[in-house]
C-alpha cells in the first residue's frame, strides 16, 4: 500500500491536514465534499479529484479513509444509497479514524467481510495543529495482518500508531480514553461552580490544585477559561463530548459491566446541551453549572 489510491471522506479540521499528508507521500487522492467546501477547494487545488458520492470514491479507491462525527454518519456512508458498498472494488480496505460507537464498527466489519472487504477503525488524538504536521497518535484495531498492511498509509500522518486488539477494539479504548478526560473536565467545572457558589475564590482554588495532587493536564486546559477568558487550550465541543460519553455508557451496559460515574457525567453533558450549549468548548461548562446553581454572575 506505499503507493496506494486512497479515497477520504470528511475533509474537516483533523480530516485535512490527514488528507494533505497522504497527497504529500505520493498517494492518488480521491475525496467526496461533506461539510467544509473551503477544505476540499484546497485539497482540489493541490491534486485531489472530487468525486459526488461515496459509490463513487469507492470503486476509484484501494483504501478509504472517514473521519465523521458519528456512527450514525459511517452508517450513512456504507449503507445509504449509493453508498461505498454500493461501488467498492474487490479488496477494498474502510479505515474508520472517527470516534465511534465500536458495536457498529464491528456490524460494519462483518458486513464487509462477507463480502470480501476489510475494515479497521483508527480513532486519533492529539489536535488540528499535529494533523496538519503529519503527527497525529492512532490506535488501531484489526487483524494483525491488516495492521501491518495499512501501517505504512497511516504513517503518513500519524507520528505513532498503536496496535490495540482486533476490529473494535481501537473504539473501544478511545472511548475509554474520553471517558476519562470528559468525566475529568465536568469535575473540575463542577469544583468551579461550586467555589462561586459557595464564595471561594478561583483564583485561589486554582493556585492550591495547582501545587498538589488533584492537579492534571485537564484542569490546567480549563482554567485558563475560568481565569481569564480563554478557552483555547481545551477545543472540544461539549456536545461531542456528550456523544462520547453515550457510546461509551451503551459500550458498558453492552458488555454488562459495572458503571456509575459514566451515567452521570452523560446527564450533565446532556443538560448542558440542552440548555444550548452544544457547540461551545468544554471549559464553558463551568458556566453552565455555575447558571444551574441559580447564579448569573460568572466572575
Amino acid at each position: 500500500m506505499n503507493m496506494a489510491s486512497v479515497g477520504f471522506i470528511g475533509i474537516g479540521l483533523m480530516g485535512h491536514g490527514m488528507a494533505k499528508n497522504l497527497m504529500e507521500k505520493g498517494h492518488k487522492l480521491t475525496v467526496v465534499a461533506n461539510r467544509s467546501r473551503e477544505r476540499v477547494d484546497d485539497l482540489v487545488a493541490r491534486g485531489a479529484t472530487e468525486v459526488d458520492t461515496p459509490r463513487e470514491l469507492a470503486a476509484a479507491s484501494e483504501i478509504i479513509f472517514t473521519c465523521v462525527p458519528t456512527s450514525n454518519d459511517v452508517e450513512g456512508l456504507v449503507y445509504g444509497e449509493n453508498g461505498i458498498l454500493s461501488g467498492a472494488r474487490e479488496g477494498l480496505i474502510h479505515v474508520d479514524t472517527s470516534t465511534a460507537n465500536p458495536i457498529s464498527s464491528v456490524r460494519i466489519a462483518a458486513d464487509y467481510q462477507a463480502r470480501g472487504f476489510r475494515f479497521a477503525d483508527a480513532p486519533l488524538t492529539r489536535t488540528p495543529k499535529e494533523a496538519e504536521e503529519g503527527r497525529l497518535n492512532v490506535m488501531v484495531g484489526a487483524s494483525p495482518e491488516l495492521f501491518e498492511e495499512i501501517l505504512p498509509v497511516l504513517k503518513c500522518f500519524a507520528e505513532n500508531v498503536f496496535h490495540v486488539g482486533g476490529v473494535g477494539a481501537g473504539h473501544k479504548i478511545k472511548l475509554i480514553n474520553n471517558f476519562i478526560a470528559m468525566s475529568h473536565a465536568s469535575v473540575v467545572a463542577e469544583a468551579v461552580a461550586v467555589a462561586r457558589a459557595t464564595g471561594v475564590d478561583p483564583k485561589a482554588l486554582y493556585d492550591l490544585v495547582s501545587a498538589g495532587g488533584a492537579n492534571s493536564a485537564m484542569f490546567q486546559m480549563i482554567m485558563p477559561y475560568v481565569l481569564e477568558g480563554d478557552p483555547s487550550r481545551l477545543q472540544f465541543a461539549i456536545g461531542n463530548a456528550r456523544k462520547d460519553l453515550a457510546y461509551f455508557v451503551a459500550m458498558v451496559n453492552d458488555a454488562k459491566a459495572t458503571g456509575l460515574i459514566g451515567p452521570a457525567v452523560l446527564q450533565t453533558l446532556t443538560i448542558a446541551g440542552a440548555m444550548g450549549n452544544s457547540g461551545k468548548h468544554m471549559p464553558h461548562l463551568t458556566d453552565v453549572l455555575t447558571q444551574l446553581n441559580g447564579s448569573k454572575d460568572l466572575a
